[in-house]
């Protein structure tokens, strides 16, 4: 799929201050300098941002090595449930509290040969905020990662990629251990428990950390763009539009087909799982909500303008974002039905949406976007906390263990990462 840029609104700044005269320009950033075009040589404006006010937290410890068992996420989108919003009318209340950022990351400092250092007006880092910290890189494919999976057990990271291959990376040195080869590109991969699902055109592979179990499930048509788990079936977004199930019989140690779930009319490239609900999110600009136990399809949301590039559960809530510029929460009414609640708007179009808890136990949503960067936002007030830069578009993020997640960019670098406690101000 080619994920073009969309324009969008302005950007909106939280002023901070409040003196007159002088004093109150000193106490301003230059939105020239934020853009990179202030020619003045003595500009009564600040030529660099102004600190965050200090906020309250608990110390933690960063590990640089190996991967903790403490997590409690799960599923294909990396949380299932990470919060407790009893109130629809809380989300995007962050009020002046919203701050949003204009730093670029300097193309030149990219490349090698920004000739400024320190002076450069633009970001020399792949990342914005004190929330979060970068652990490693892992090189190697060649192509854009499209899936991430730490299975339940294992000390290997998988990843998978349109370089049509699969890397397996030792959790605790990140070296690449072995690279499977599957003659197709990689359209998406999950883990639940020992088991690790990758979509590839016209079949779904399965194996078994544990047992080394290989298997080929077939049916599909086009491409697997979307897998997930739910009620003890594996489902598969694929590139026709239907969704296809099957279910582990352990008397065969197979997949046997269960069901085929049409409906929708362009591919499906998202799926998850949450209370006793389907969610699926396709191309064809919809989502649709499935009855895990009949298997029918009980509503359509029509909301959003453009492909809906990822759904997410999150409580009793569900999140979806598209290239239409948008996260949207959705709640159900008296009657049952999903309405929007909150919609978020960005600059830009959304790619891929994953949940995870701080070590304040703080809900945190990270939403990849298509100019190459990753936002991170407090929940429900949608108070932006930091930001991931990468080379090209991030299209697969996944949570670990103990703060951990993973990002894979389409130059096919995955980048290991770390929530870590924010400092307690001194007196």
């Amino acid at each position: 799929m080619d994920l073009d840029a969309q324009g969008g609104n302005s950007r909106v700044f939280q002023r901070l201050g409040g003196q007159s005269g002088n004093n109150y320009r000193q106490q301003q950033v230059c939105h020239h300098w934020r853009a990179g075009k202030c020619t003045r040589f003595s500009c009564p404006y600040l030529h660099r941002e102004l600190p965050q006010p200090p906020s309250s937290g608990s110390n933690g410890n960063t590990s640089k090595r190996g991967f903790a068992k403490d997590s409690g996420f799960s599923g294909s989108s990396g949380t299932r449930r990470t919060g407790n919003f009893n109130n629809a009318s809380t989300w995007g209340r962050g009020g002046n509290k919203v701050l949003r950022k204009t730093e670029k990351l300097c193309n030149f400092w990219v490349q090698g040969k920004c000739a400024y250092g320190d002076k450069c007006k633009f970001l020399h880092s792949w990342n914005m905020g004190d929330s979060f910290t970068s652990l490693t890189q892992l090189d190697g494919h060649q192509k854009a990662v499209t899936g991430i999976a730490l299975p339940s057990g294992s000390d290997k990271l998988y990843s998978g990629s349109s370089d049509d291959t699969v890397r397996v990376w030792d959790c605790q040195s990140g070296q690449c251990m072995g690279v499977i080869q599957l003659g197709g590109d990689v359209g998406c991969m999950i883990s639940e428990g020992p088991w690790i699902f990758v979509g590839v055109p016209y079949h779904v592979k399965a194996w078994n950390t544990q047992t080394n179990a290989d298997l080929s499930l077939t049916g599909p048509v086009g491409q697997v763009y979307a897998l997930v788990v739910g009620n003890d079936l594996l489902f598969a977004g694929t590139q026709d539009g239907s969704i296809l199930a099957w279910k582990y019989n352990p008397a065969t140690s197979n997949f046997e087909p269960a069901a085929s779930l049409t409906g929708h009319t362009a591919s499906v490239v998202s799926l998850v799982v949450g209370a006793n609900r389907l969610y699926s999110g396709s191309m064809d600009k919809t989502i649709k909500v499935w009855n895990l136990e009949t298997l029918q399809c009980v509503q359509t949301l029509t909301d959003h303008s453009s492909v809906v590039m990822s759904v997410l559960c999150w409580d009793q809530f569900l999140l979806s974002c598209s290239l239409d510029q948008t996260i949207k929460v959705w709640a159900a009414t008296e009657s049952g039905n999903l309405e929007v609640t909150y919609t978020h708007k960005e600059e830009h179009g959304l790619l891929t949406l994953c949940g995870l808890h701080d070590f304040e136990g703080k809900p945190i949503l990270l939403c990849s976007c298509n100019d190459n960067s990753v936002r991170l936002f407090d929940l429900p007030s949608f108070q932006e906390r930091g930001k991931i830069f990468a080379k090209q578009e991030i299209r697969a993020i996944q949570t670990g263990p103990a703060g951990l997640f993973f990002t894979g960019d389409g130059t096919g670098q995955v980048r290991v990462w770390k929530c870590v406690a924010e400092p307690t101000p001194t007196a």
